[in-house]
């Protein structure tokens, strides 16, 4: 458990993080990647070289991504460890460090430890310094392919952060490989899921932000849970999550290099056939896998 208090007016408030053991990693198929998006990201990981960045805020998931990412990768032959706070499940055949501040061992110091360590994959838990960005993407221009997370709202933001941090764009753009955002969703009950007919309003909330999506689906039709004992009458069980992958091809590293706005970036990216947040809600919303309002609760930025 990560437990964490704070003392308020009317008396102690707490926050306790479960982190249970006992459940088995979930695999990259298993997270809720569209085919299309699977593939993508799946093209992304394989480079032998290079950083490759989740993004979200706190709570969506980017650990999960990541250690499904690292079962991914994982074999005999190659040299993967980790630097993460904390070490939130263990993985066989892969060394996974704890950062200890006590000790000064934090994700920049052993970061540098981990590059005298001669590994293939390096997954770091969180960048959050310029120093700690600048090794990472120093060892993912030194033939070493690096994961890790970062707190954005969206993919193409993550350049800008990274040159906030005081990150050179050019360096950015050398070593950067692909960008995933990500949040979670609440997943419609099956034991109680019901069609449901799409109203004016959502059906024009879908065309504000999937203009095009008639052409990739005959008819629209959404699904909520009426409520019934499995769900606690709230017509949702159990959470999937929405991608938005922004692979970086040659034009794309010209654009960071130049340092253009991320409005841009974004745009650029959404012609090569990047799905936004809400896009990729939205297809889930009309495979009947969660509902209009949760993605745009969720995934409006």
């Amino acid at each position: 458990m990560r437990v964490s208090t704070l003392p308020t007016v009317f008396g102690e408030r707490i926050v306790i993080r479960l982190l249970d053991k006992s459940n088995k990693i979930l695999t990259l198929e298993e997270l809720g990647f569209s085919q299309d998006d699977l593939e993508k990201y799946e093209r992304i990981i394989k480079k032998p070289h290079g950083l490759v960045l989740i993004t979200g805020p706190t709570g969506s998931g980017k650990s999960t991504t990541l250690y499904a990412s690292l079962l991914k990768l994982k074999t005999p032959r190659k040299n993967i460890i980790t630097i993460e706070d904390p070490v939130e499940y263990q993985i066989n055949g892969i060394s996974q460090i704890q950062v200890n501040p006590k000790i000064n061992l934090t994700f920049a110091n052993g970061l540098r430890s981990i590059l005298r360590q001669d590994p293939d994959i390096i997954m770091v838990g969180e960048i959050r310094d310029l120093e700690t960005a600048e090794i990472a993407i120093h060892a993912s221009m030194t033939g070493h392919l690096v994961l890790s997370t970062l707190h954005t709202n969206d993919a193409p933001s993550a350049v800008a952060r990274l040159v906030d941090m005081g990150v050179e764009p050019f360096l950015i753009a050398s070593s950067l490989e692909g960008v995933i955002a990500q949040r979670l969703v609440r997943r419609v009950c099956e034991n109680c899921k019901e069609e449901k007919p799409i109203s004016e309003t959502e059906y024009q909330e879908i065309k504000k932000y999937y203009p095009d999506i008639l052409k990739k689906v005959s008819s629209l039709k959404t699904y909520r849970g009426k409520g019934c004992d499995e769900c606690l009458g709230t017509g949702y069980k159990g959470r999937v999550a929405i991608y938005e992958i922004m692979e970086v091809d040659d034009e794309i590293r010209g654009l960071i290099s130049k340092n253009v706005e991320t409005n841009i970036l974004r745009e650029r990216a959404m012609e090569k056939g990047m799905k936004t947040l809400v896009q990729d809600g939205i297809q889930k919303v009309l495979k009947g896998i969660t509902t209009l309002e949760e993605v745009l609760q969720v995934a409006q930025v």
